[in-house]
């Protein structure tokens, strides 16, 4: 389903909606888990000081306040530094930094699909762009 330029249609539904509802997801799944090590910081670390209360709070806010930001131009800048915040999180409990690397591959193979969505809408690929002919 070429134009006469070379090129190929565009989809005829958005595929970077479904991609920017994957990351919004992921974001609110992060900030509720970020949310549940309240509990364990408290009971298994030092105990829950103001510093790690708001450490917490404040980044689970910040990751629900980025969820609804995904379709601005700097929101995948955004996701990659709220992510290098939850591994800095090593200062507050050890859990907190490895959650942040668990979340650090999440976000990883993200970027990975939304590489291919990419690569896949340049070369007419997606389901949309394909001639329905065959």
């Amino acid at each position: 389903m070429s134009t006469p330029e070379g090129g190929f249609n565009p989809p005829t539904n958005d595929p970077w909606k479904g991609m920017r509802g994957v990351m919004a997801g992921t974001l609110v799944l992060e900030a509720i888990v970020v949310l549940l090590a309240l509990p364990v910081v408290g009971t298994v670390g030092d105990g829950l000081t103001p510093v790690s209360v708001g450490y917490l709070v404040g980044l689970a806010v910040l990751m629900i306040v980025a969820s609804g930001l995904q379709r601005r131009p700097f929101a995948i800048g955004l996701n990659l530094v709220l992510q290098v915040a939850l591994i800095a999180g090593f200062f507050i409990h050890p859990s907190i930094g490895a959650m942040g690397i668990i979340f650090a591959f999440v976000w990883g193979y993200i970027l990975y699909l939304r590489w291919d969505i990419g690569q896949r809408m340049e070369k007419g690929l997606l389901p949309g762009q394909r001639d329905a002919r065959g």
